[in-house]
């Protein structure tokens, strides 16, 4: 006997058709009527490249900005000295050190949701991989995270920068938002994250790129975007 659907998850299924392919404008605001939990549900997108995640010259991985930002407050924490410290606590990092920062991370307390560090920091930093690696704050140079230009990457982490990385089926997960951004402001994000992985696209990565993309609430359900309407949007 199949398990009966809670009451509140059947009414939100019925009200999503499951394979269809709906325009993008359409899908937003479809989630959005279908995000009616009791706290601000985060939006995400879930995007199926066309690539061989197994090969490593079709790694899709990078950063972008979200026009919009994301929703949420990041406290950011830097390795950096000298000139570099003080110009990361100018543009607003929560938190700056070197050696002391190192020690802080290895007593356990990780009170931050980005790390970025000065390309000079980087023997000490590499020393926290086991740390850092399995919750996803090593900093690294092809998500920016890594630069001589600690304060432009703080500036980006504070105005609602997110990293994205495919994974082993090629699908990239990110927020786009929350369910009380407008319409327009969830579209200009998922736009621009489109853009970024179309920049990042794999130089070998063959036939369709842009697979199939779907948006969803933390408590809603999936709704499937029609890929064309995707691009039109960028005309």
């Amino acid at each position: 006997m199949a398990k009966k659907l809670p009451k509140r998850y059947a009414a939100l299924r019925a009200k999503v058709e499951g394979t269809k392919l709906y325009a993008l404008d359409d899908a937003l605001n479809l989630i959005k009527e279908c995000a009616v939990a009791k706290f601000d549900e985060s939006i995400d997108v879930a995007v199926a490249l066309g690539i061989d995640a197994r090969k490593s010259d079709q790694v899709v991985r990078g950063s972008v900005v979200l026009p919009a930002g994301t929703g949420k407050i990041k406290r950011v924490a830097v390795f950096a000295q000298g000139a570099k410290a003080d110009e990361a606590r100018a543009a607003g990092a929560d938190l700056v050190g070197f050696d002391d920062l190192a020690e802080q991370i290895k007593g356990g307390k990780i009170d931050f949701d980005v790390l970025i560090a000065s390309p000079d920091a980087m023997r000490v930093v590499g020393a926290l991989g086991q740390i850092l690696g399995p919750r996803g704050l090593m900093p690294n140079p092809k998500v920016g995270t890594v630069t001589p230009d600690v304060a432009g990457a703080v500036k980006n982490a504070k105005a609602g920068q997110v990293q994205f990385r495919a994974d082993k089926a090629g699908i990239v997960h990110s927020t786009i938002g929350r369910a009380s951004f407008q319409p327009d402001a969830l579209k200009s994000n998922l736009q621009a994250l489109v853009d970024a992985l179309n920049k990042a696209r794999p130089a070998t990565a063959k036939g369709i790129y842009l697979r199939k993309v779907a948006v969803s609430s933390t408590m809603g359900i999936g709704v499937r975007v029609d890929t064309s309407s995707i691009a039109a949007t960028a005309a």
